[in-house]
């Protein structure tokens, strides 16, 4: 469009150059014109006036003159009115061409805005493109960055699954270790229980002549030996004895523990050793049958056993309570064993392990164990 109004300028100036030209041109040839017809004219009547004055009318001439006159006038309206649109024409370009630059200074502006405006989208334009490159450059540091993080992770896992692996093998290993161990163990749990009831049982037997007397007060110690005590025992209870035995031959007797502890309320027991194994024996019955005293006090005389078969026997307590009150005639056979009588037929528990069934139950079993 700028190239247009340029064009039409341009043309517009030179359009007006051609009209003064050709009306200057025209001024010239008219002027001319008149003046060699004047000249003509002139020469005409200069060399033929004697003709003229002779051959043409009066009347004639008059009227050329007229035509002439006429023809100048005619002539000069018509270039003032050729001058006259002329300059309206000119006047015309001109308003056109002043408008024709305000509209190019109009466009210059609007040029420069969409220049600046081309200009500051270019800058954008580079701006973004920077933002891009660099969102790019972070994509693919990322990129890297991920890849060589998944690359980790994947040698760690086979890392991992590698130990795994050794570890299964190991455990399995293990496993098979911890099994053969566990049967040595059992094996040497098996020996050593065997060990402990053999031992137990050599202890038992070693203590086969031994009675212990339970609930003799200490303060009789002070006043006699425990030699005399239990011959005084035996004479007050089961004087039989005596008459059959005579004097009852006494290893050794004392108390056990040793040392007197100040905190126990109950008295110490005493353990006697016997050189007559029939004496002890007899004495035990009797002490089974019926319960001893000793200066108005009770005192129990049961069979001295190692502290293991104590403590078994201990467990059947409450079981042996309840079967006394039941009518069952309960006792406790050796090592531990609780004997009881059911509808006529003696049953026998032997398992310590079904105590604590038996104790929540607080039945006795029906059949023989």
């Amino acid at each position: 469009m700028r190239g247009a109004r340029a064009q039409t300028n341009t043309g517009s100036k030179e359009g007006v150059n051609s009209s003064k030209q050709q009306k200057k041109k025209k001024e010239i040839t008219i002027d001319s014109f008149c003046t060699g017809n004047e000249q003509r004219a002139n020469k005409t009547e200069g060399e033929g006036s004697a003709k003229e004055k002779s051959e043409i009318p009066v009347n004639l001439i008059q009227a050329v003159e007229e035509l002439k006159m006429q023809f100048k006038i005619q002539l000069r309206e018509a270039e003032d009115n050729w001058e006259k649109n002329l300059k309206t024409k000119i006047s015309h370009l001109e308003t056109e061409a002043l408008e024709l630059k305000q509209e190019n200074s109009v466009l210059k502006a609007k040029i420069n805005q969409l220049e600046n405006e081309a200009k500051d989208m270019k800058d954008e334009a580079k701006q973004m493109k920077d933002e891009v490159k660099k969102m790019k450059d972070d994509l693919q540091r990322k990129s890297n960055q991920k890849e060589k993080d998944n690359q980790k992770t994947k040698d760690e896992i086979q890392s991992l699954r590698t130990r795994i692996q050794q570890l299964e093998s190991s455990d399995l290993t293990r496993q098979q270790g911890t099994i053969k161990q566990n049967q040595k163990n059992e094996k040497i749990e098996g020996n050593m229980k065997h060990l402990i009831h053999k031992t137990e049982d050599l202890e038992n037997r070693s203590r086969r002549d031994n009675l212990r007397i339970i609930g003799l007060p200490e303060d009789h110690d002070k006043r006699k030996s425990l030699d005399i005590i239990l011959q005084e025992i035996i004479k007050e209870n089961c004087s039989n004895i005596l008459e059959q035995e005579g004097k009852v031959e006494i290893d050794r007797i004392h108390r056990s523990p040793p040392v007197l502890n100040p905190q126990l309320t109950t008295p110490r027991n005493v353990i006697a050793k016997f050189k007559n194994y029939q004496t002890k024996e007899k004495l035990l019955q009797a002490a089974k049958k019926k319960s001893f005293g000793y200066h108005g006090t009770t005192v129990r005389i049961i069979q001295d056993l190692a502290a293991s078969t104590l403590k078994k026997r201990k467990e059947w307590n409450m079981i042996f309570r309840k079967a006394r009150e039941l009518g069952l005639q309960p006792r406790i056979n050796y090592p531990a064993k609780l004997d009881y009588i059911l509808t006529g037929e003696s049953m026998v528990i032997q398992q310590n392990r079904r105590i604590s069934r038996i104790r929540k139950e607080k039945t006795i079993p029906e059949q023989n164990n």
